[in-house]
């Protein structure tokens, strides 16, 4: 795993800029940097080394030296592209993936892309063209951004290396914040910082001559679902795949680990490694003292079993919140998922032991895990059965009735999908953004932000529209996203077994019924993990990083700090006082308002460390870098 940054170069710029901004990302490649300058374009690397230790430098050259690479992440599938190129007479000089990707580059221009499985993102400089590429993997698992305002234009693995290019316009995007308040990530090419777009997943973006154009080289459908499909016949080639998965993904040239928490995805994935590799494989659990929301025993119990090591890690109240303003710096845009804190500190632990460790993302929005899914069949039967005025009218009748049994059933029974499902999981909807936010003419209808990708699957049952709306939105924004900035953070690789091409093809074949019956989600990949596991983790609930935060909020001690937050000049700024306290308050009084408290705000300590121009408080000095030496760059973050 990797890091790079580059621009096109300016008369402006100083030489030394491309190593200021590959500096600020050195937690991404803290094992060495490379640079390539010429007259139109800069570029920087920081390198993690994992496979061809001695060789696997980069910048990387073509044969006749005229494109140069960087590149972050792991093409799985590099021995058999490999072996293609040589036929086409390519030599290569070291063992490492890269290569396969700029001399690929080279003999197919993008359709190189199509030949790829892995997680990746990359830049390519064609010198004879004067032409910049870039390229992200199918599904987001590797992050790549860039800045184009008209005159400038730069790249980088993060955002935040672009503090570093004194043409750089840091703007906050604050038409986005009802957006942010909404999904609680910008689910689009968007980000937080105007003139900041992402490369999406399965896009590669071309500038050349001042002009940026961006294609689609992949999009996940689901045009082959085969109805003749089991259960049986899914789990048995879910098998397959896992396995398979599982091996590509553990090669490296250093010792693997592996994330284990007391949920199926883990642990199958955890225990086809032990299986793959005929060794001890260490594993790594996050948890509590004294806590029900604790992991690590049942962690511990289920490695004992396959005879494998478990290494607990323990946080407290006083290490979630400390770590918060350093959370909002690495991940670059705020992102109120209470689990990214958990990540960090797992992935902290997890550098100590090893370089590279998997992880189980990917199989509830695959394979059909989340609870939500199965309300898709009795709103379909509703809707089928009852005519639309009257369900129009029923939901009127009730909206505003003291609440009862079946009230919001009925309610969202007359809403289209597009609207019922990324409603249920707002953070804060129409009404309630109209409360808070001090500027009200930044609330927008956030649904339409969204009805598109709704619409490109209006075709297919309502349960396939929920999953590729999560593919599509959830997936990347915010699990792999939080997954890829917590672990590089800390200088940790993490893989992903289960986000991966040839398992989401098949995924993509599964009908309905071989992906939730009754009240079981994920029934084929239960069916598949429980031929390798004991029939209770096969079958276990999903908790997805439980966290006693909504407890620890009403200590006080962290009251206290959320107070604080709430009444600072930035909550002035943005939101209405009054209201924020107010939502605060009737959590302290037991109803559950956590992630509308969390949302608001880890947004104003993102604010705070990005902007402290703007605040009185400048909360930069919180910031805990794991490596001070290898982070002398960020270590002057409060000038930057």
């Amino acid at each position: 795993m990797c890091g790079f940054v580059g621009y096109v170069n300016q008369t402006d710029v100083q030489d030394d800029v491309i190593e200021k901004m590959a500096n600020r990302i050195r937690h991404r490649g803290p094992d060495d940097e490379a640079f390539f300058r010429d007259n139109n374009v800069s570029m920087g690397f920081r390198r993690l080394s994992i496979i061809d230790l001695a060789h696997g430098k980069q910048p990387m050259y073509n044969q006749d030296q005229t494109k140069v690479l960087t590149f972050n992440g792991e093409i799985y599938n590099y021995k058999e592209i490999r072996k293609e190129l040589k036929e086409l007479g390519y030599n290569f000089r070291t063992e490492v993936d890269s290569e396969v990707l700029i001399h690929g580059y080279d003999a197919w221009g993008p359709e190189l892309l199509q030949k790829t499985r892995g997680m990746y993102a990359f830049a390519i400089y064609n010198q004879k063209e004067n032409e910049v590429f870039l390229a992200r993997d199918h599904f987001g698992i590797k992050p790549l951004y860039y800045y184009d305002d008209g005159e400038t234009f730069l790249w980088a693995s993060e955002i935040k290396a672009f503090l570093d290019h004194p043409n750089f316009k840091k703007e906050f995007n604050k038409e986005l914040l009802p957006i942010h308040l909404s999904f609680e990530f910008i689910p689009s090419k968007e980000t937080m910082f105007k003139h900041v777009y992402k490369v999406m997943p399965g896009q590669y973006v071309i500038h050349k001559n001042g002009k940026t154009e961006v294609h689609q080289y992949y999009k996940f459908n689901y045009d082959k679902i085969d109805n003749s499909q089991t259960v049986e016949s899914d789990a048995s080639q879910i098998r397959k795949l896992v396995r398979e998965s599982v091996d590509a993904h553990m090669v490296a040239d250093v010792e693997v680990g592996s994330f284990l928490s007391s949920g199926v995805d883990s642990s199958y994935v955890f225990n086809e490694a032990t299986k793959i590799k005929k060794q001890h494989i260490q594993s790594f659990t996050l948890g509590y003292d004294r806590s029900k929301y604790s992991e690590i025993d049942w962690a511990h119990d289920f490695a004992e079993g396959i005879g494998q090591k478990n290494t607990p890690i323990k946080i407290d109240a006083d290490d979630y919140f400390g770590i918060l303003p350093t959370i909002m710096y690495y991940m670059d845009e705020p992102l109120s998922n209470p689990s990214a804190m958990q990540l960090y500190f797992l992935s902290k632990g997890t550098r100590e032991h090893v370089k590279v460790a998997l992880s189980g993302e990917g199989a509830d929005e695959f394979f059909g895990g989340y609870n939500t899914y199965l309300e898709a069949g009795p709103f379909e039967r509703y809707q089928k059965w009852v005519p639309g005025f009257v369900r129009k009218g029923l939901a009127k009748a009730v909206e505003n009735l003291p609440r009862f049994h079946g009230q919001r059933f009925l309610v969202r029974g007359a809403q289209p999908l597009s609207e019922r499902y990324y409603r249920v999981n707002y953070v804060y909807n129409y009404h309630e953004r109209e409360k808070i936010l001090k500027d009200k003419s930044l609330n927008v209808d956030t649904g339409a932000y969204t009805k598109h990708i709704f619409d490109e699957v209006k075709d297919k049952d309502e349960m396939t529209q929920m999953q590729y709306f999560d593919i599509n939105t959830w997936l990347p924004f915010d699990i792999l996203q939080k997954a890829d900035r917590m672990s590089m953070a800390n200088s940790l690789e993490v893989r992903t077994p289960l986000v991966d091409r040839e398992v989401a093809k098949f995924a993509a074949t599964m009908p309905i019924k071989t992906r939730i019956q009754g009240d079981t989600t994920k029934i084929s990949l239960r069916k598949a993990a429980q031929a390798e596991l004991p029939e209770k983790v096969a079958n276990k609930e999903k908790l997805g990083f439980p966290s006693p935060v909504a407890q620890w909020m009403k200590e006080p001690k962290y009251k206290k700090m959320i107070e604080d937050a709430f009444t600072s000049d930035v909550a002035k700024k943005f939101f209405d006082i009054d209201a924020l306290l107010e939502i605060f308050k009737e959590h302290l009084n037991g109803k559950s308002s956590m992630q509308k408290i969390f949302t608001i705000y880890t947004f104003i300590l993102w604010y705070q460390v990005y902007f402290p121009e703007d605040c009185e408080h400048d909360i930069r000095d919180q910031i805990r870098f794991n490596n001070v030496k290898a982070h002398a760059n960020e270590q002057n973050f409060a000038e930057a």
